[in-house]
């Protein structure tokens, strides 16, 4: 991305309003953060809007899982 694209973004989300921002994404990117399950170490998956949609026990299969359903996984530490 070059800096005019980058400029462009950055103006278009600045024009949406707070509850369209908090809704961008929703339908294409979900989140994947480490979590520990009855001591057992697992991965729990999240839509943009922070809703839990699953808990997994390995990260690959949770990248796979997200992007079965055409969604972009995102690591959250």
């Amino acid at each position: 991305m070059n800096s005019f694209d980058t400029d462009k973004a950055a103006a278009f989300l600045r024009q949406l309003s707070p509850q369209d921002f908090a809704t961008f994404g929703l339908d294409h990117v979900a989140y994947v953060r480490p979590v520990t399950v009855d001591d057992a170490p697992a991965f729990s998956v999240h839509a943009a809007d922070g809703t839990p949609l699953t808990v997994l026990a390995e990260r690959d299969v949770a990248f796979a899982t997200v992007r079965q359903n055409d969604m972009e996984p995102l690591s959250v530490h």
